[in-house]
């Protein structure tokens, strides 16, 4: 086997059964669809959908400086998150630039759970190792040790509620717990990238396609359907929530990307990338760069990464991701736009389709917020 063959999730021939349209992404052979990716989004929205999230990398950190280690390593203050507890962060280059963004869980007192992009699973993997140098602290690659299965959507709660006996009501948005679902042990996050409430529930890759089965059984009453990742896509598009590659790449730092927030210089100790972060913060705050804003047509013509935008006949920014949004009836992007145009309702504003520059609003970001 050639070290270039895709890599298969443990649901793979369970995909497959079900008809889905098979895609590469990062590496990995995953379900781009399995019907309508319209008709999947919108359950996800109304009702449930299931999701294999299994390419995602797991690195697990342990030791009595597994704080102090990831504290330097990234740049969240992770000392402070309480056990049972999760958070969004980043790891960055020394130069500041983004290497990915992450969610770190805190598993017990000196455990914690680094979870990665796949696309960059190595790539932070090897920064971890080489980083904890010094620190009584073990990194380990643990996306082998994991199947991830998401369920994501309204329903979402009371189809887990009737497979596990877990204290979901007492689990909160980034909390995470251990658990029994369908007889399988899991880690159970409040987690997901939808904009919708749901759980992710990491298990042993053996038991992955029995609880993907118990989940579809328990689901099929209220209507949850599985979903590939091309709904993915568009309701995290819709969610205003950034995906790496697009929104964030290694020539943006954290405050570029409008995420200064995850940046936590008031932390004890040094960390990767702190200076030029500092000078990042600075620059931010006196001569913002370009800022990340959302567009919405018009007219029908979806715009696609690397679309320019245009005022006045000039180019104003560049679109990092777009695509038609089932919610709102009409294309949408997100965008890196000059901050003189980043003003919602900004006039004049359009991008550049193959030529003809198509009318766009400029919104804040998210468009989509669910009614909590």
């Amino acid at each position: 086997m050639s070290s270039n063959a895709p890599r298969h999730t443990a649901l793979d021939a369970l995909h497959r059964s079900l008809g889905a349209t098979m895609t590469d992404f990062a590496g990995w052979d995953m379900p781009l669809r399995y019907g309508s990716e319209r008709d999947e989004h919108l359950a996800v929205r109304t009702k449930a959908g299931l999701f294999d999230l299994s390419h995602m990398g797991e690195i697990t950190v342990t030791g009595p400086q597994a704080a102090a280690l990831l504290n330097y390593a990234l740049v969240g203050n992770i000392a402070s998150v309480g056990v049972g507890r999760a958070r969004y962060t980043m790891i960055c280059q020394e130069d500041g630039g983004i290497l990915d963004d992450l969610i770190v869980y805190r598993l017990a007192e000196t455990e914690y759970m680094v979870v990665a992009n796949a696309s960059n699973a190595q790539v932070v993997l090897d920064a971890l190792t080489g980083r904890a140098d010094g620190f009584d602290a073990e990194v380990r690659d643990d996306r082998d040790a994991y199947a991830l299965i998401a369920v994501q959507g309204p329903e979402s709660p009371g189809i887990l509620k009737s497979l596990t006996d877990a204290d979901l009501d007492g689990l909160k948005y980034y909390a995470g717990l251990p658990g029994t679902v369908a007889g399988v042990p899991a880690l159970i996050a409040r987690t997901g990238y939808t904009g919708e409430d749901g759980f992710e529930l990491f298990v042993a890759p053996a038991d992955a396609e029995r609880l993907w089965q118990a989940l579809t059984e328990a689901g099929a009453p209220v209507g949850l359907v599985p979903c590939g990742l091309s709904c993915r896509d568009t309701l995290r598009l819709e969610a205003g929530m950034p995906l790496y590659g697009h929104e964030l790449t290694t020539s943006l730092t954290p405050f570029d990307a409008g995420l200064g927030r995850v940046v936590k210089f008031e932390k004890e100790g040094d960390f990767v990338g702190r200076k030029a972060l500092e000078a990042a913060a600075e620059r931010a705050e006196k001569n913002p760069p370009r800022v990340l804003v959302g567009l919405i047509a018009e007219g029908r013509r979806v715009p696609r990464a690397g679309y320019t935008v245009v005022a006045d006949g000039t180019v104003i920014g560049e679109v990092t991701s777009g695509a038609p949004s089932p919610t709102l009836g009409k294309p949408i992007a997100i965008a890196y736009v000059d901050a003189a145009h980043a003003a919602p309702g900004s006039a004049g504003v359009g991008v550049d389709i193959r030529g003809s520059h198509e009318p766009y609003e400029v919104v804040a970001l998210p468009f989509y917020k669910r009614q909590k």
